[in-house]
């Protein structure tokens, strides 16, 4: 059977496969199987190179083909159990009127602890660790473990709020989840995977996009033979998880003192996915957090040897996700404890 024949194959076995699927998580691993690294697409993409320039210019075409088939009828089916899944939810929440309604309304989880659960669920499911650290820092963890010694430009970038205990400006309310990385790293050797959730502190005036008190989540991953492309699909493998097939990532250049090199990690604009909206500022894209390989002075601070071990880290805020995904535009509606808005999610 020639290449083309079996690229052809391949898209007819994709669409059958997908609509037999019952489950998202079903969906999620057929599409792992059909479109992953390992999949019979990627074997055959390795073996174009194997053939002469018109024939493999043909198979090139029939390979993109067959790869747009087997997304489309992943996103078609990914639609179908997304829309049973909403109907369900309808039905089950439905309200009967016709019965007495209780004077005392049940609590539930805030909108925050919902998206940090949500998240540590999908990091879980990749394969990482939770790890937690003490909200009240020392200087070293905070700032100078992180390549950021004193005097360093870079401290400029957080407004710090320092606790009376010890020498001056020795201990702080972390300004970061990223002391939680150097502990984690203390605490053994590679390999490590993991996320830190938690709370931080910045001398900020609140206002609609700023508080002083706001949620954050890290990830750190240290092994052999880590890579920024490692960092870059794990990234677009969060974003799929979490947003759904219509949202993806990219990444930007930019500048953080622990990591080198650093990029910001967009995704598509939530409510225009990608089109180009007033919310995006009609980019199509939404600015979601920082990232970047580990800088070798952090791993030379907690005694790791750079030439050995490499790794990437990121990071971004849960409220300002918790706002984006659900179109809240003041961010101090999230800690006002207003039953009213509360009540909505």
């Amino acid at each position: 059977m020639s290449m083309i024949e079996q690229l052809a194959a391949i898209g007819d076995d994709a669409e059958s496969r997908a609509a037999e699927v019952a489950t998202l998580a079903e969906l999620d691993s057929l599409g792992s199987e059909l479109l992953g690294k390992r999949s019979r697409l990627g074997e055959l993409k390795k073996g174009l190179r194997d053939l002469d320039e018109d024939e493999r210019r043909a198979a090139g075409r029939a390979l993109n083909d067959a790869n747009a088939r087997v997304q489309a009828a992943l996103d078609a089916r990914r639609a179908d159990l997304e829309a049973q899944e909403r109907r369900r939810r309808l039905d089950d929440e439905r309200l009967d009127l016709t019965e007495t309604i209780a004077t005392r309304a049940l609590g539930h989880l805030h909108l925050v602890t919902q998206t940090h659960d949500r998240l540590e669920d999908v990091f879980v499911g990749m394969g990482f660790t939770v790890a937690e650290g003490p909200e009240v820092e020392t200087d070293w963890y905070n700032f100078q473990a992180l390549n950021i010694p004193e005097s360093h430009p870079a401290r400029s970038m957080w407004d710090t709020l320092y606790v009376d205990l010890g020498p001056p400006e020795s201990t702080v309310l972390r300004t970061h989840t990223s002391p939680v990385q150097i502990r984690v790293m203390e605490g053994g050797p590679p390999p490590i995977y993991s996320i830190m959730p938690g709370r931080v502190y910045r001398r900020d005036t609140a206002d609609a996009s700023h508080m002083p008190v706001f949620h954050q989540i890290e990830g750190l991953v240290v092994d052999k033979g880590i890579s920024f492309a490692d960092l870059a699909g794990t990234l677009e493998a969060f974003t799929t998880a979490y947003f759904g097939g219509a949202i993806h990532s990219r990444l930007r250049p930019s500048y953080f003192p622990f990591t080198e090199p650093s990029a910001e990690y967009d995704i598509n604009c939530l409510f225009c996915l990608g089109e180009g909206c007033q919310t995006c500022g009609r980019t199509g894209w939404m600015e979601l957090g920082g990232c970047g390989m580990v800088h070798p002075n952090v791993f030379a601070s907690v005694g790791y040897d750079p030439e050995e071990w490499s790794g990437f880290a990121f990071g971004f805020g849960t409220d300002r996700l918790s706002m984006n995904r659900h179109g809240i535009n003041d961010i101090r509606e999230l800690f006002t404890n207003d039953i009213r808005f509360l009540t909505q999610f």
